[in-house]
Parts: structure tokens; sequence; C-alpha cells
């Protein structure tokens, strides 16, 4: 069984003896506002937004989705129940995803061409992100996040 300790107050210099108190909302939050800024300023250089790539990959990986099919799918990681269909609209504009008569969305050759720019640029920033962690300390960090998100969800894990 864990040992209750009292947690600290946030501190980012912390030693490593003194992370076990820390707070894991602090670090979490931290990383996760790290992690997007660098990823949605890159992309900006590339004129391209996070709800973009997730939107084409979506679309990319099954295709034929309707908009509300992938406003669902992706409910969770966007900034409210009108991004997702508001990123749709700018990519059709863009020539990037086409519909046909049965609403359904499909990646165009011109998306696909923006995937491949922008795949090179997740691909080196996943790279710096993970950079002096190994892939083993990669998994049990997802592990123990996993298992914590479903402490707070009432038990229930996600796969």
């Amino acid at each position: 069984m864990t040992e209750r300790r009292i947690p600290s107050p946030a501190d980012p210099d912390a030693a490593d003896a003194a992370l076990v108190s820390q707070p894991i909302g602090y670090w979490s939050g931290a990383v996760h506002r790290a992690v997007t800024r660098r990823i949605r300023d890159a992309m900006a250089r590339m004129d391209v937004t996070q709800p973009q790539w997730w939107t084409l990959n979506r679309v990319a990986a099954d295709p034929g989705p309707t908009r509300e099919t992938v406003a669902a799918q992706l409910a969770e990681v966007a900034d409210g129940p009108y991004e997702i269909p508001r990123v749709v609209d700018q990519l059709l504009h863009r020539g990037w995803l086409l519909v046909d008569p049965e609403q359904r969305l499909f990646v165009t050759d011109e998306g696909r061409e923006a995937m491949g720019r922008v795949t090179g640029l997740v691909t080196s920033l996943r790279a710096e992100v993970h950079d002096g962690v190994s892939d083993e300390d990669y998994v049990t960090t997802l592990r123990v996040l996993r298992t914590m998100l479903g402490n707070l969800d009432g038990g229930k894990q996600r796969a």
C-alpha cells in the first residue's frame, strides 16, 4: 500500500527526494501547457492548427465519416462542441477535405500533401519532447497517469 503523504506546494526546483509529495495537477498541467504551446506554435508556422491535424488524421484513418462523427470522436480533445465542425469547414475551404452527396468526408490529394509536411514536423517535435526519456519510462508514466485518471473517474480506467 502506498504511504499517505502530505502534499507540498508546487516547486519546479524540487529535489528528486521531494518529488513524491509534489502535486500531480501542477506537473501534468505544466507539461500539458508546454507541449501544447510548442506543438501549436510550430504548426502555426506551417499555417496549420492542431485541431486541423487531428481532424485530417481522423478522416484519413477511416475515410467517409460525417462531420458529426468526427466531432464526436474528437470531443474529448476539442475546445468545446463547435471547434471540430468549424475545423471541418476550414479544411473544406482549404481543399484539404471534400464532402460527398451523402455528407461523408474524405481527405483530398492536397490534404494528404499537407499531412505529409505536418507529419515530419510532428515526428521531430515528438523526438524533442521525448529526448532523455526512454520508451520504458514513457510507457510507465502513461500507465501511472491512466491509473490516476481511473481513480478520479470512479474507477473507470481508459484504454
